[in-house]
């Protein structure tokens, strides 16, 4: 049971979810599916009351496992917004640290990325789809499945703030289960068997020493073991 959104942060950008049930916390948000119970709002209009077509509007979304057209990575960029010049591409490349990468092709923004995306690395898919969100005019809602998830470390922190930049002026949820991706979320729920157990700042949960701080510890164990050293994941 996910409460009301709206009364968790009436006045703060950012939520976080972990570990999420995501493939059906996204889906209801994105409308792809109503609830049996209860209602979505999206400024304060019930989701299932608007078309398709306005709700999508809304929406930027990352999702964790990258859809790709295989064209160009020229186009699957700007499939966030066609009418972009190549400088805003170019500019959404940047801001998603994928620009040095692709100039090091051979055929630059021209390259294809073969079917569902196979020539890129995985890391490289979810850039792509981070600079496509990036790019996406007239959206209020951010929404990130595991944005950082297929980066190593050194990419994850590098690429923070341009998420951050993204996301600025607009409702923020991310799902994560790699929580260093989100330390700054305003609020973050933790699911735990669809339910939420915890509810706080980064601080406060911490503090709490409850679910999400033994979460924290383990990760940082982890990380300290070197699990997250090396490039993108295949």
């Amino acid at each position: 049971m996910v409460p009301p959104l709206r009364s968790l942060f009436p006045c703060a950008p950012s939520l976080l979810l972990c570990p999420p049930p995501h493939s059906t916390i996204l889906r209801l948000l994105c409308g792809f599916y109503p609830p049996t119970s209860g209602t979505i709002s999206l400024d304060a209009q019930d989701i299932d009351t608007v078309t398709p077509t306005s709700l999508r509007r809304a929406l930027a979304v990352v999702p964790q496992d990258t859809v790709l057209f295989n064209d160009t990575i020229r186009y699957n960029i700007a499939y966030g917004h066609p009418p972009a010049t190549d400088d805003e591409v170019v500019a959404a490349a940047t801001a998603a640290h994928i620009h040095a990468p692709i100039t090091g092709l051979p055929s630059g923004y021209d390259t294809l990325v073969g079917e569902r995306g196979a020539k890129l690395s995985g890391g490289e898919r979810q850039r792509v789809a981070i600079a496509r969100a990036m790019l996406k005019r007239g959206s209020t809602v951010f929404l990130a499945d595991e944005a950082t998830a297929a980066l190593d470390s050194h990419t994850e922190l590098s690429i923070h703030a341009s998420l951050r930049r993204a996301s600025a002026g607009r409702t923020t949820i991310l799902v994560a289960h790699r929580l260093s991706t989100v330390v700054a979320a305003d609020v973050i729920l933790v699911m735990d068997a669809g339910a939420v157990v915890e509810r706080g700042d980064h601080r406060s949960l911490l503090r709490a020493g409850g679910v999400y701080a033994r979460m924290w510890a383990a990760q940082q164990r982890r990380h300290g073991d070197g699990e997250h050293r090396g490039g993108d994941h295949p």
